[in-house]
């Protein structure tokens, strides 16, 4: 067995890991020669101000009296420059975005596994390209450009990361720090003769990074005061800068200003996915090289924008966000990022038609240099008689574009080399889409064949050691022939020496030559396999297709929760039928009333919107106020029983009851606190840490009989949960952990129905971690319903509080009473914390499933086993890599997940901790070890 579970140990890791090797490798390739226009750039200088999380309605619209939130801005858009929208690509996230302002590509998913702040591949930049660049702002922005610039001409100015804080004081101060340090910075230039000569060299940037509107937003909502007070500061901010610019340099004329924002958010406060609100961000330019206002009669756009905002008569020319790098490089004449995938926005451009020509010529040939490496590369590692080239952008028809674009430079038809460069620059793209994909299917299809082999090896597993099903199978042991670890050993071979002379990386072999001895595994059960089939055709056909086809139903159900919350809800309606379905109902009616009563009350919470949009903190009173309620009745009815019940065991109720009071008062105090913008007192902050911790030990003091024990994990975790919470998701550990009681009831009904094993007094089964192995039992076909209940309520505990599989599905307003400055990774565990407690709540009660039904976990989590590597498998075919948080997230992130549910409860004294992006289970079933027999 101990070979068994490293084995799977193996196959799920290699799962996981080609996940993120197939689909999400980088697609950033280098050796290109960098491209520069060869006319004079109309500016000596460029000024960058990113307002981090600014809508682009919030800057665009006019407010309840007809004014404009931004003045200064609007009357640049109505009198000096040219504007638009830019047009995000998801994940809409800090670094991402300015990656693709900078840089002038979208960042791969790569980057999540290093937060979005280190550089998972080395990239080319503005910054990089220019003489020199002075950076104020954030110190999780800034330090990214600056560590990949070669050489020391990138200087950034960043304040203390213990300002970003969402309480305690008001964050339009931020912006405040870096406008006024831009000021003391040139005041200083003048006293300074080397700094002076610095910033009157050509080729340089500015760039001024504005967190205080994406802190309000997070904070407060963009709809908040604080929000629209915030876009005034920094319109006003900008407004001095400009001026301060202009007189510096007396009025030269030679500097370029640019506004824009990295991405937008939410009306509930929070940016990750493709919502337009996200994805739509301001651009407005002016200054050298920058086009003029335009007046128009009308334009088409399929939105109604312009009309709401009262612009209908200015031009808008929209971008996507990428399309910024080339525009900014082009004016100040650097070379373009070698990375960049952006098109030159032309029509922003005031200068004469051959700069813009030459410009478009020069970026057309600065992507096609990455489509040739790229190409190169593919073509080197991959034999001549399997190569298959782009047929789309061959390297006849890349010389006929480019020969018949210079020749239109000649001849001054300048509008048709633009249109044949973006035509170059399309193809290009799509082959560079073409090259980096090019294994996939090939990897793909090694990885599946990987896996259903491993599938049917745990089916095959279950069958033979841990089921009735097949008792006729001969003891005899056959002397195993060669040939069949002869072939095996042939094909690897083969496929060693075809990796071989392809020059493929060390992963390829993993996937190529892994199947081969999980399938050698599985033909060596033939005889299993032969009297599998057997005992399958004397089963009555009608019964055997009726349970194919509820297995696949729930599978399929399983599946799509995924993707449609709702479906968990006509799963958990179906559960609230079951008992009427069979005979349960005549056997115990209090059992399936209460049974069905709670479903139904469970299926309440999928429909709800998602966690953090609609805050209400009186119910998160009114739920600690059900759980004061019930321990009263628990407590009272535990008190009757005095040979039970000793006061040790009354002292820990009471603790725990107090500690859910003072997790009620330390919400509505920090609520109150915050809203008055006092910051998280520490009182409050001290008693949150140590609630949180006590709940980790306190259960470990109650008695370990069964009922009471599953009380105490509910008292100490609600009291976690409470201060975690900030609306209706508080009430559903309360509701889970009801319906997880009854389940425990109603599973020893059903073993008595079926005659399995006689009804155990529960009251009189404790936890304890030498459980007696003899009483277990084999598998029936009805624990398969039990698997699948236990996977069914795991996908519940995550999507019925309100998630979705996606970062802004996350409010951080969960996690102010523990802490209010910015800390991603702290932050994240506690979000992951209360992620992991509706589950640690049905692993308990599962633990207490296993024990009155007197079933091993080894064999039940075999099932579990089975179950969500066939869900695992749905989910790789799904895997996209790009999209939103949510595209993502949900397929790639569940993907990697799903199957971990086997190692939840592997065994009761041998667990493999793993580390996962998403959910650890393995760390789940450690918890539930651990609270359920105080024994890691």
């Amino acid at each position: 067995m101990l070979l068994f579970f490293t084995l799977g140990l193996l196959i799920h890791f290699v799962f996981f890991a080609s996940i993120f090797d197939i689909y999400f490798t980088s697609p950033l390739v280098h050796g290109m020669t960098p491209q520069f226009t060869p006319l004079p750039p109309p500016a000596r200088r460029l000024v960058l101000f990113v307002a981090d999380g600014l809508r682009a309605d919030a800057l665009y619209e006019l407010d309840e009296n007809g004014n404009s939130r931004a003045p200064f801005i609007r009357n640049i858009i109505m009198h000096e420059g040219s504007w638009g929208i830019s047009h995000t690509r998801v994940p809409t996230e800090s670094r991402p975005g300015h990656v693709a302002l900078i840089a002038g590509f979208y960042e791969d998913v790569s980057a999540v596994a290093k937060g979005w702040k280190e550089n998972p591949v080395e990239f080319d930049s503005l910054f990089n390209e220019s003489k020199y660049t002075w950076s104020w702002g954030s110190p999780d922005i800034l330090p990214m450009f600056a560590k990949g610039a070669s050489g020391d001409h990138v200087y950034t100015y960043s304040y203390d990361a213990k300002r970003e804080d969402f309480g305690a004081q008001d964050a339009t101060k931020l912006d405040t720090w870096v406008f006024d340090n831009v000021k003391d910075f040139f005041h200083h230039a003048r006293n300074n003769q080397s700094l002076f000569s610095k910033i009157n060299e050509e080729k340089i940037v500015f760039f001024l990074h504005l967190l205080g509107i994406d802190t309000n937003g997070h904070a407060h909502r963009p709809s908040s005061r604080d929000y629209k007070h915030n876009i005034k500061k920094v319109d006003d901010g900008v407004k001095e800068i400009v001026s301060m610019f202009n007189h510096f340099y007396g009025n030269d004329g030679k500097t370029t200003f640019i506004f824009t924002s990295d991405h937008g958010m939410t009306d509930w406060g929070s940016h990750g996915a493709g919502h337009p609100s996200e994805t739509l961000t301001p651009l407005v330019t002016w200054g050298a090289g920058i086009k003029y206002p335009q007046r128009v009669s009308a334009q088409q756009f399929d939105d109604a924008f312009l009309k709401e905002w009262r612009l209908e008569n200015w031009k808008r020319l929209d971008v996507n966000q990428a399309d910024i790098a080339p525009l900014m490089t082009s004016l100040i004449g650097v070379p373009f990022p070698l990375n960049s995938v952006g098109i030159l926005p032309v029509d922003y451009l005031n200068n004469t038609d051959l700069f813009k020509a030459e410009s478009m010529f020069t970026n057309a040939v600065q992507i096609l240099e990455q489509f040739k490496v790229k190409m190169t590369q593919k073509k080197e590692v991959t034999l001549p008689f399997l190569f298959t080239p782009f047929k789309l952008l061959s390297d006849s028809k890349q010389f006929n574009i480019l020969r018949k674009a210079r020749s239109y430079i000649k001849h001054r038809k300048f509008d048709e080399v633009v249109s044949l460069c973006k035509e170059l620059i399309h193809l290009a793209l799509k082959g560079l889409s073409y090259y980096h994909t090019y294994d996939r299917f090939f990897l793909g299809v090694n990885v599946v064949i990987g896996f259903v082999g491993w599938i049917s090896y745990a089916s095959l597993l279950i069958i033979k050691s841990h089921s009735n099903l097949i008792k006729g199978v001969s003891k005899e042991v056959k002397k195993p022939s060669h040939l069949l670890p002869c072939s095996f050993v042939a094909i690897g071979i083969l496929v060693a020496f075809f990796l071989l002379i392809q020059a493929c990386p060390w992963t390829y072999y993993v996937y190529g030559l892994l199947p081969l001895p999980i399938w050698y595994a599985v033909l060596r059960e033939f005889q299993v396999i032969q009297d599998l089939v057997v005992s399958v055709l004397t089963y009555p056909l009608s019964h055997f297709v009726g349970y194919l086809l509820a297995f696949t139903l729930g599978i399929e159900v399983l599946v799509l929760s995924f993707f449609y919350r709702y479906m968990l809800t006509a799963g958990l309606t179906a559960f609230a039928a079951w008992p009427f379905l069979t005979r349960l109902w005549t056997r115990a009616k209090m059992t399936s009333l209460s049974w069905t009563f709670f479903s139904l009350l469970l299926a309440v919470f999928p429909l709800m919107p998602v966690v953090g949009r609609k805050p209400d903190i009186s119910l998160v009173m009114g739920a600690g106020l059900l759980v004061l309620l019930l321990s009263l009745c628990v407590v009272t009815s535990l008190m009757k029983r005095k040979d039970s019940f000793i006061k040790e065991e009354l002292l820990v109720h009471l603790l725990q009851v107090l500690s859910t009071v003072l997790s009620m008062y330390v919400v509505y105090s920090t609520q109150s606190s915050l809203l008055r913008k006092q910051g998280l007192p520490l009182m409050n902050q001290i008693i949150s840490w140590a609630t949180l911790a006590s709940s980790l030990v306190v259960p470990l003091l109650s008695s370990p009989v069964l009922f009471q024990r599953l009380f105490s994990i509910l008292l100490s975790l609600m009291s976690t949960y409470l201060l975690l919470s900030t609306g209706y998701e508080a009430l559903f550990p309360l509701v889970l952990s009801c319906l997880m009681f009854v389940w425990i009831n109603i599973e020893q009904e059903t073993l008595q129905q079926s005659g399995v094993c006689c009804k155990q007094k529960l009251t009189s089964i404790q936890f304890s971690y030498n459980t007696d192995i003899t009483q277990f039992r084999q598998l029936y076909l009805d624990d398969i319903r039990r698997a699948f209940f236990l996977v069914f309520f795991l996908v519940t505990a995550f999507f019925g509080t309100g998630n979705i599989a996606s970062i802004n599905s996350f409010d951080l307003a969960s996690v102010y009473c523990f802490l209010t400055v910015f800390s991603p990774f702290m932050m994240g565990a506690l979000m992951m914390w209360k992620i992991l407690i509706p589950f640690v709540l049905v692993m308990c009660a599962f633990e207490a499933v296993q024990l009155t039904t007197q079933l091993s976990s080894k064999s039940l989590f075999l099932i579990v086993l089975v179950i969500s590597d066939i869900m695992a498998l749905h989910f790789f075919f799904l895997v996209k890599d790009y999209g939103s948080w949510l595209d993502i997230g949900t397929r790639q992130l569940l993907a990697c997940t799903a199957w971990l549910f086997m190692y939840i409860s592997a065994s009761p004294n041998r667990l493999w901790m793993l580390s996962d992006p998403g959910l650890d289970l393995n760390l789940l079933h450690a918890i539930r070890a651990w609270y359920v027999k105080g024994t890691p």
